[in-house]
Parts: structure tokens; C-alpha cells; sequence
């Protein structure tokens, strides 16, 4: 399998629908070969919607989404047995979880209940029902989003609910330009509704993922790399700026996304900047900042942007 031929592919049908937000959804595409979930946040109309669309018809995938809201329940995702008067038997009415790219839309809306009804689909890839349990297909990905300026009547999300994301994609306005282009786009008759309509061309199908992944495996990773993914880890977790830093799943993490992107790139094997440049969506979400820096108007980013210029590089 030529994985940076697909990836150029993919790039060059997303570009017909997507404007402007090109890092993010490398990002996503990204975590789709790393077999990870995506936590987007950005403002409304900000395109996530429709990167998670376009992402999904590209690999020809099933794609569902489900708006959270609070007085969402959890058997509303994951489904229910019902009673069956004509049979006299129980039958499972699969809910909307059973899908390959799930759109979890603001899902910080939903209480914690209804959040936690993710977490082992996100885990374990099944669903457990009435104590059956039910294998989800495969790709499986949840792609969430969030506001991140409105936080009237949310629950924000626990740690052990965002370290379930390999990814943390902050979705920002796209650059003049861009926008620009997006407007000519919409004056001329493209509409993000009707994608049937944007021309998008399949690349790869589920069935094409394993391949995808074995090749992804077979990266070469020095000693000096692992190392330094240990290093930064571990000086995350000695930050002065930091409550908590990166556990051993975000090192896993680190380590996976920057594999793939090696792979995309047509690279066998991972560089420090590969690791330099998921540190932040990786990390940023499964860090917790003291008062006293965000006081000093540091950010997640910033922080990790420390770490990164304290860790010697391996050479």
C-alpha cells in the first residue's frame, strides 16, 4: 500500500470542500490511521461539521451524528433492548454509536452520564447492552466538538474522558484569504449541505485500514526517540507550570501519531520533529495548568512550547 500517494489523494479531494483549515484536518486524518478519537474545538461555523463529512465520504465510511444535548440519555446513543409483542422476545435497537465515524456534536452539552456512555466504545472498541456485548466495526472514530468561549449549560469533560482523545484540534478562523475563497465558493454554488454535489471522489475503503496500519507498525523507531518521548513526559509531570502532566497513555499517543505521519510522509522511519509537532494536540487536553500560570497568561500551547525547548533533542 503507497500510503503517501492515499494521503496526497486525500488531500486533493478534501481541498474541493474544505478551505482554511488544512492543519486541522491533517490532524484528523492523522488520527484516523492511528486508530484515535478527536476532540475539535472551535467556534461555530468553523467548518468542523463538514471536515468530519468530507472525512468520512472520502474512506467511503458510515458517518452518524448525534447532537448532545442535556437532557440526552445514554441509551439515546448506544441503544436499548425492547420488548417485541409479536415475537414475546427482547430485540436490540442499535443506536446511533454503531457507525464507523461518529459525530459527537457538542458533546460538553450532555451531562456526565451521557458523556461516560462513550467511554468503552472509545476504549474497547464494543458496547455492552443489557450485559451483551456488541463489537462496533471498524474504522471506529469519534470525532467531538465544543465551544470553546461558551460555557453556559455544559459539563466539561472529566480527565479520564479526555484522555480517551488521542487528539486535541483547535479549529480557528481560517485566514483571510481563505475566507475569501470560501465566499467565492458559496456565491458560485457550492454548498456544504449538499457535499454529493462538491464532487468528492472515494480514496480508500474500511477494508483498506488494516494494510494501513500494518505498514504504519513496521516504522522504525531509534532508542534515541523513545527516549526522548520518555524525557518529555517525564518533564511534564516535574513542570513547575503543570498540576498534571502526561501520562504513559499520552506517550503512546505521541509516539503513534508521529509513526503515522512518518508513514504518510513516505518516511520509514520517526524524526524529533515529528514528535515536536503532535506534542501540542496530543498534550494539550491531558494537561492541567496551575492557577498561578494561567494567571501569568499561559496557555496549554505555551506550556508545552516550554517543555519542547527544555527536552535536549536527540541527535
Amino acid at each position: 500500500m503507497n500510503l503517501p500517494s492515499l494521503y496526497q489523494q486525500i488531500k486533493t479531494e478534501a481541498a474541493k470542500a474544505i478551505v482554511g483549515q488544512e492543519e486541522a484536518f491533517e490532524q484528523l486524518v492523522v488520527a484516523l490511521f492511528s486508530a484515535g478519537h478527536v476532540l475539535l474545538e472551535g467556534v461555530p461555523g468553523t467548518a468542523k461539521t463538514l471536515m468530519a463529512r468530507t472525512l468520512s465520504r472520502l474512506i467511503r465510511a458510515d458517518f452518524k451524528r448525534v447532537q448532545f444535548t442535556p437532557d440526552l440519555m445514554p441509551s439515546d446513543i448506544i441503544g436499548t433492548s425492547v420488548f417485541n409483542i409479536q415475537t414475546g422476545a427482547f430485540t436490540l435497537r442499535r443506536g446511533p454509536i454503531f457507525t464507523q465515524i461518529l459525530l459527537a456534536d457538542e458533546i460538553n452539552r450532555a451531562p456526565a452520564k451521557t458523556q461516560s456512555a462513550l467511554l468503552e466504545a472509545m476504549e474497547e472498541r464494543q458496547v455492552t447492552i443489557e450485559g451483551e456485548l456488541n463489537p462496533l466495526p471498524e474504522p471506529f472514530m469519534v470525532l467531538a466538538t465544543q465551544n470553546p468561549v461558551e460555557y453556559e449549560g455544559t459539563y466539561p469533560l472529566p480527565e479520564a474522558q479526555l484522555d480517551r482523545f488521542l487528539m486535541k484540534v483547535r479549529v480557528t478562523y481560517p485566514p483571510p484569504n481563505a475566507e475569501n475563497e470560501i465566499l467565492r465558493r458559496y456565491h458560485t454554488g457550492f454548498d456544504a449541505r449538499r457535499l454529493d454535489e462538491a464532487g468528492l471522489m472515494p480514496v480508500l475503503s474500511p477494508a483498506d485500514f488494516a494494510d494501513a496500519r500494518r505498514a504504519i507498525q513496521a516504522i522504525t523507531v531509534e532508542d534515541g526517540i523513545l527516549d526522548y518521548v520518555t524525557r518529555l513526559m517525564d518533564a511534564s509531570r516535574k513542570s513547575p507550570d503543570l498540576i498534571l502532566g502526561g501520562s504513559p497513555r499520552a506517550g503512546i499517543a505521541l509516539l503513534l501519531t508521529a509513526k503515522t505521519y512518518a508513514a504518510l510522509q513516505g518516511r520509514d522511519y520517526v524524526r524529533p520533529d515529528d514528535i515536536k509537532q503532535f506534542a501540542p494536540p496530543v498534550l494539550r487536553h491531558r494537561i492541567i495548568l496551575r492557577p498561578e500560570t494561567e494567571v501569568e497568561g499561559l496557555d496549554a500551547d505555551k506550556v508545552i512550547a516550554r517543555l519542547l525547548a527544555r527536552v535536549e533533542v536527540p541527535r
